[in-house]
């Protein structure tokens, strides 16, 4: 199938690994694609590697050598997401939609020269806007690019995030979306308590700082680029229809929206103007006394509350202060 492309949006999609683990996974990747596509938009998808790939790929390494090299390993943990596009392309058409699979220096990523944890300098979209011209599906390999040395370079766990918001920048797309196996952010870990609640919409400055307290939602260089460039980023599943959660540079001041338990004995309390609101600053000191906890350090930010406690701190206390400043939150 084809179409004419000109004065349609361009929207970006992510998939991550466990989205495209197997092909049944990758049958329903390709039908989210395919009706985003038949509604008028051009479409260019970035891919990770399937499932467990790339800890496959580090382990066999590993086990040739104790000691390898930087470079070698990103030829070598490059190939995983390669699979992934090629195979997607494959499915798409297929079914009747014309989709091309570019690796990363195909698609005119260049990067910086550190292996393993590089850095996007420039990307260079003469090739997929070509691709788009002749209304294809553009499927690109995530987590990598290319140096001025012509090697492929790869940028770190999560990297795929940032291909795709890198991309969407560079071709001023309306949204970037982050397809995953869970379907937005939540107020607090949903696996632990069961009163998180999903968020709607989070500021980029929010974004970060859940994601720098170990939430594993999105990597942070694509949360930043997705702020410097005004790139609305959207996370949802990839195995329903719900409604996800929207980042993007609004601003809802004196807002609790997450609380984040990172490590052992360290909770942060996170919102946009969290330090004006002099009343949710009160209760927390209050519930600190009031449940006798010692604490080593308190700070308080433009947009973070962060704790640290002497003892470790059980999923008891992150239930009770969720309860305290969220559940009951009328705004939420």
């Amino acid at each position: 199938m084809q179409k004419e492309v000109s004065g349609m949006d361009t929207i970006v999609l992510k998939f991550g690994g466990s989205s495209v683990a197997d092909n049944e996974k990758l049958k329903i990747v390709a039908n989210k694609i395919i009706q985003l596509y038949n509604k008028n938009h051009n479409i260019v998808v970035v891919v990770s590697a399937q499932g467990k790939t790339t800890d496959k790929l580090i382990k066999e390494a590993q086990e040739l050598s104790k000691h390898t090299e930087d470079r070698e390993m990103d030829m070598l943990l490059s190939a995983g997401e390669q699979m992934s596009t090629a195979k997607l392309s494959i499915l798409l058409n297929e079914l009747g939609y014309k989709a091309i699979s570019l690796t990363g220096w195909q698609a005119g990523i260049y990067t910086n020269n550190t292996n393993q944890n590089a850095l996007i300098e420039s990307i260079d979209t003469s090739r997929i806007l070509k691709e788009l011209g002749q209304g294809k599906i553009v499927i690109i390999a995530g987590f990598q690019g290319i140096n001025e040395n012509m090697d492929i370079t790869t940028f770190g766990r999560g990297g795929s995030d940032t291909t795709a918001v890198a991309v969407a920048a560079a071709l001023d797309a309306k949204n970037c979306y982050i397809f995953s196996d869970v379907d937005g952010v939540y107020t607090t870990d949903p696996n632990k308590i069961k009163d998180a609640q999903k968020l709607s919409a989070l500021s980029y400055e929010e974004m970060l700082e859940i994601s720098s307290e170990g939430a594993k939602v999105l990597h942070n260089r694509c949360i930043e680029i997705g702020n410097k460039f005004k790139i609305p980023i959207i996370t949802k599943s990839t195995f329903n229809n719900k409604a996800g959660t929207m980042v993007s540079d609004i601003i809802e001041e004196n807002t609790t929206k997450s609380i984040v338990k990172k490590d052992i004995s360290r909770i942060s309390i996170i919102g946009n103007g969290i330090i004006r609101n002099i009343e949710n600053i009160k209760k927390v000191i209050q519930f600190i006394d009031n449940n006798k906890l010692e604490i080593l350090e308190l700070n308080v930010s433009e947009s973070k509350i962060s704790i640290v406690f002497k003892n470790i701190i059980d999923d008891e206390i992150l239930d009770k202060l969720h309860n305290l400043l969220i559940s009951k939150n009328p705004t939420q």
